[in-house]
């Protein structure tokens, strides 16, 4: 079986470029921030930007240990960066220090991956039900109203259920998975 590409032009298209652009600019859009002042510092040769300072963290929901990388100003437009598999939070360490002058970050890891807890399979079901309700709990814990998602591969079913749950919370959405539509040949 031999597929394809697709020889429109838009498949030539950064789809996963243009999409979080759209988030990033949903996020800066939900927040009022004086960005003249902000450049303006940057750009004085005098006045270093500061560090960006990423977080490790740690707290209980529903009795597992949710382990979770947080970055960012704590009054600015949250983004929640949501791991795929087999990978963890850590796979955002560089996307979290992109942001993190501007947006607070949060990237948490499900149990089962990274630092959070193991729970035994005979008592705790792996789903992405599961998922979606503790990183709900830790956004709750963490007093997070409003959000924009970026999801990569199992971020995507648990991002969705968040969605689903609370769509007045939801600011912006952005996965790095597209489907291109393939023919055969």
């Amino acid at each position: 079986m031999k597929f394809n590409r697709p020889t429109n032009r838009l498949s030539a298209i950064n789809i996963r470029g243009v999409l979080f652009g759209l988030l990033v600019s949903a996020a800066s859009f939900a927040w009022s921030h004086d960005a003249f002042a902000v450049d303006s510092i940057r750009t004085m040769p005098d006045i270093a930007p500061p560090a960006t300072v990423t977080h490790y963290r740690t707290k209980a929901v529903d009795g597992v240990k949710i382990f979770y990388r947080e970055a960012g100003p704590k009054d600015g437009p949250v983004v929640l960066l949501l791991h795929g598999f087999p990978t963890s939070s850590h796979m955002f360490r560089n996307l979290i220090a992109e942001l993190a002058d501007r947006y607070h970050v949060i990237a948490p890891d499900y149990p089962g991956y990274g630092q959070s807890d193991s729970p035994d399979r005979a008592k705790f079901n792996y789903t992405f039900d599961r998922y979606g309700e503790l990183v709900d709990g830790l956004l709750d814990q963490l007093s997070v109203a409003r959000y924009a998602m970026y999801v990569m591969d199992y971020g995507a079913p648990v991002g969705w259920r968040l969605a689903l749950k609370h769509p007045e919370r939801i600011t912006g959405l952005s996965s790095s998975r597209t489907v291109t539509p393939m023919t055969k040949g």
